[in-house]
């Protein structure tokens, strides 16, 4: 009896000290896609990425907008990449 008692209190233990792994999900999926950076024109992202396949119009002060692609979204303040994030895809299993 004690020595079931012991092995549960054991396995237990080792539940308690689990690492808990949290990944933004802007990083997560496939990091060597390549997107736009921050700093760079609108001009320069369409040159190098194409058209988008979707867009919102700029919003609020300073004026936000977004060009959504197939694998990332760009954000953009005025006419300048503010941020770049890629877009979650959940694996089909």
């Amino acid at each position: 009896m004690n020595a079931l008692l012991i092995a549960l209190l054991i396995s237990l233990s080792s539940l308690a000290h689990a690492e808990e792994i949290r990944i933004p999900l802007g990083e997560q999926g496939d990091i060597s896609i390549e997107k736009p950076q921050k700093g760079q024109l609108k001009a320069e992202v369409e040159a190098q990425f194409g058209e988008p396949k979707d867009w919102t119009e700029a919003k609020g002060q300073p004026p936000i907008s977004s060009w959504q692609y197939e694998n990332f979204v760009v954000y953009f303040e005025s006419d300048v990449v503010i941020h770049s994030v890629l877009v979650h895809k959940r694996h089909k299993d």
